[in-house]
């Protein structure tokens, strides 16, 4: 079937100063006439649980257009999303309110989108749909197979009678869904290519067999589309060239497809496709805000379109429950905020400012970013590194994992903390279980996994989305223990230049116990290193109950300004005394409040070094080298700190080494002088044998006295300087010193004395030290008159006295009045020679 005749009229509504406001059809002239059956397509996309005070505005837009067309001539579509990602009134009730709103609306068909696997397969044909009891109409999903099969998983396409004509309605799902939700969900499904399973479908929608379907009129809801909306200088051939894959899925559908809706992308758009007989595409932003709108005339007799308006129109003002079906929707919302203000209105937390995603298209205005859109998924964030930090608190116990990082996927992010809503004067900072809700809608659970060092710095490498992926990049969320700098100019998969946790560089073989949710441990968002990690656990804790339980311990929650990342440009070697330079970039965050750095301090180990400006997020610091410290950038007022992984080389120094003398005996002293050339400061270590003294460098000068008891024999001395952030460790060449055994001087050598010949004789030796604190040691053996009577050990510990018995039976031999000699004598050791210490003559009575 071709158009004998198609036309698209669509007009841009624009007001000054806010750009784009919507599409609208205008009116027929009054002269026209159909030249058949007009019937009206209504669609919507990514509507995602917006149950809300505007959910009967938007029932109302839909049932404004029934009452133009007329309920039979009128068909209600989806491209998808209309649950997950939801608003609370929904999210707490599983997004029963939302299917039960779309039942009410009487929606006839949907294409799947990415985000009804958010609980994966078996929750939407079991739960959601439940064989049609649930959801009534028609989820399709015509490219979605059994795993490793060409069987459709889901219905491919639904008939529907419009005004008498047959509606054949097929539905798609982006190819990326596995990587958009837990793949772990969608584990048993493949994904095929958009474009020829909606062909496939079209084909045998028109191949004039009625056992496998026909279609008058086919319609394609593709839950994928443009990346721009329409704008006075955006125009389809535009929004093809931004992108291949909306080039492909506009170039590359069948002829046989008349109707091209989008979804997924949340654009704008009605455009004509000149190069397809004028065939309509049409995206109608998201959450009910606009709908899409194509109006068919279509001449029953010839079996031909004959033209085609297409539109996408603004949500109505104001809500009119005169209709039955918006009546409905009211009642459905207003019980399933009834309930949800039960739970949600509840406090649970307190702030100290706004904590949100990245804003972009805002500015900085007296210093802090304000304005903008949310969701800027290609920028860290305030509210990434509070909910990562959430994860590492939370999993950070053994038995829930043992978690020492936390790691976000910005698309899990879908709501913001602010401080004090517009229009509210009370209840300024606190967090109400809805508001804490909404941030965390996807109900994952928690898990914790083990990644290397390699391994981290690989996941951070993919937030380089592969080509073809609907963002380019997306920007993990950290928590504020770790930080990494790159390079974004390097080629894929060599962008990160270091991580650091804890203040720590981590190394390729490290392993680091991250804190996470399900959807990124199974490799979602094309994070697929994440899924090679090993020992992951499960907490059994899921998201919002645990981050709902962080903001009620953590009162109140303040933002953290600090960037996790940076891009930097520096040297990986530097010298001590040497200029360095160091250029830093990329040093802003655009959360709502975020302040605009202006300088940025560099320190060297604790040492300020220097103060330079910032500059557009960037600043440029060259200074000289003082120390081999680490070397740290501290950007304010944010206090974002860059660490620079840089190995820096100290001053050269040498040492030489002089010995007051070179041979001593045993207890003697000895004086040495190092003197260090390249360094005025510091220590120097010196070493005899396995013996050590340290002494303070003075002017380059350093003395100490070796060890006075080092053993008898020959030692090598040497003297080493010893490094420090400044200066390089050197040694001396090694200087030989011989210490001889020591003799010893005794004290009262000889002595005369009158004893019993009856009673033990009891005496003292003494020596005099060797040297300071030295003391003779050995076997001491007495005599009398020349046999070995008493033998004793002279210790370290007698310090060189002793005092020694003769025993009373040796000098009863000899009998009153005679005369004997006692001695004393010290056998020769390893540190002393033979000495006499003790002669006595006794006179025994």
């Amino acid at each position: 079937m071709t158009f004998q005749k198609r036309s698209l009229r669509v007009l841009l509504a624009t007001a000054v100063g806010t750009g784009l406001l919507g599409l609208t059809v205008p009116a027929l002239p009054a002269n026209a006439q159909p030249s058949g059956t007009t019937i009206a397509i209504l669609n919507f996309n990514d509507f995602h649980g917006r149950i809300d005070a505007d959910t009967t505005k938007f029932a109302t837009t839909i049932e404004a257009q029934r009452n133009t067309y007329g309920d039979a001539n009128t068909l209600l579509l989806s491209g998808g999303d209309s649950i997950g990602a939801s608003l609370f009134a929904s999210a707490t009730q599983a997004d029963q309110p939302t299917i039960d709103v779309l039942n009410a609306l009487d929606l006839k068909a949907s294409a799947v989108g990415n985000h009804e696997f958010d609980k994966g397969f078996s929750d939407l044909t079991g739960r959601v749909i439940n064989g049609g009891t649930n959801a009534k109409w028609a989820y399709l999903g015509a490219n979605v197979y059994h795993k490793g099969t060409n069987t459709p998983a889901l219905p491919e396409y639904s008939i529907q009678t419009v005004g008498g004509i047959k509606v054949g309605v097929v539905g798609v799902v982006t190819q990326e869904t596995p990587s958009l939700v837990s793949p772990a969900g969608v584990s048993t499904l493949d994904f095929g290519d958009e474009v020829a399973a909606m062909n496939r479908v079209a084909t045998q929608l028109k191949d004039g067999n009625e056992a496998n379907g026909e279609a008058d009129i086919v319609v394609a809801e593709f839950h994928d589309g443009a990346n721009l909306s329409a704008s006075p200088s955006v125009d389809l051939a535009a929004a093809k060239a931004d992108s291949p894959d909306f080039a492909d899925l506009v170039d590359n559908t069948s002829p046989k497809v008349d109707v091209l809706f989008n979804g997924h992308t949340h654009m704008t758009y009605a455009w004509t496709d000149a190069s397809h007989s004028g065939r309509p595409i049409v995206q109608a932003a998201s959450y009910g805000t606009k709908l899409g709108k194509v109006v068919i005339d279509y001449n029953t007799a010839t079996k031909a379109i004959t033209s085609v308006d297409a539109s996408v129109l603004l949500r109505a003002e104001t809500a009119d429950t005169s209709y039955p079906r918006v009546a409905a929707v009211s009642s459905i919302v207003s019980d399933a905020l009834a309930h949800a203000a039960i739970v949600g209105n509840q406090p649970i937390g307190e702030l100290t400012a706004n904590i949100t995603t990245a804003f972009g298209g805002g500015a900085y205005t007296d210093g802090v970013w304000t304005g903008g859109g949310r969701d800027n998924r290609a920028k860290p964030s305030t509210m990434g590194t509070l909910v990562a930090d959430s994860l590492l608190a939370t999993l950070s116990d053994p038995s829930r994992g043992g978690a020492e990082i936390g790691v976000v996927n910005p698309g899990g992010l879908r709501a913001e903390l602010y401080y004090a809503k517009s229009g509210v004067e009370t209840n300024d900072g606190v967090i109400s279980y809805s508001e804490a809700n909404s941030v965390l809608p996807f109900v994952n659970n928690l898990w914790t996994t083990t990644l290397t060092g390699a391994q981290l710095k690989q996941v951070l490498e993919e937030q380089w989305q592969p080509d073809g992926a609907s963002r380019a990049y997306l920007a993990l969320g950290l928590s504020k223990n770790v930080s990494y700098t790159y390079d974004p100019a390097a080629a894929r998969n060599s962008r990160i230049t270091s991580i650091w946790i804890n203040g720590k560089l981590v190394l390729p073989t490290d392993e680091i116990r991250v804190g996470t949710f399900n959807f990124l441990t199974t490799g979602g968002d094309n994070f697929a290193t994440m899924a090679k990690g090993s020992a992951a656990k499960d907490s059994g804790l899921v998201d919002y109950e645990a981050w709902i339980d962080y903001l009620k311990a953590h009162k109140p929650v303040a933002p953290n300004f600090a960037k996790s990342s940076a891009v930097l440009s520096a040297a990986s070697t530097a010298k001590v005394g040497q200029p360095y330079s160091v250029t830093v970039s990329d040093l802003d965050l655009t959360s709502l409040g975020s302040p605009l750095n202006t300088s940025v301090e560099v320190r060297v180990g604790d040492t300020l070094v220097t103060r330079v400006p910032v500059s557009s997020g960037a600043a440029t610091a060259t200074f000289t080298m003082p120390s081999t410290g680490a070397v740290t950038l501290t950007a304010l007022p944010s206090k974002t700190v860059v660490r620079v992984p840089v190995t820096t080389e100290a001053l050269a120094t040498s040492t030489t080494l002089k010995l007051a003398k070179t041979t001593v005996s045993y207890g003697t002293s000895v004086r040495a002088t190092a003197k260090v050339t390249g360094a005025s400061t510091g220590k120097v270590r010196f070493t005899a044998g396995s013996r050590s003294v340290e002494a303070n460098l003075v002017g380059g000068v350093a003395t100490a006295t070796l060890p006075a008891d080092l053993a008898v024999g020959k030692h090598r001395v040497v003297a080493s300087f010893v490094a420090d952030q400044v200066a390089a460790a050197s040694s001396s060449a090694p200087v030989t010193i011989k210490v001889t055994k020591a003799s010893v001087k005794v004290i009262n050598k000889v002595a005369f004395a009158t004893v019993s010949a009856q009673k033990p004789f009891r005496f003292t030796i003494a020596t005099k030290a060797l040297g300071t604190g030295v003391w003779a040691t050995g076997t001491v053996k007495v005599y009398l008159h020349g046999k070995v009577v008493t033998t004793v050990k002279l210790t370290k510990a007698d310090r060189g006295t002793k005092k020694v018995t003769v025993a009373a039976k040796y000098l009863a031999r000899y009998g009153r009045g005679s005369s004997v000699t006692i001695k004393a004598n010290l056998t020769s050791s390893a540190t002393t020679k033979d000495a006499v210490l003790k002669l006595i003559r006794l006179r025994l009575i």
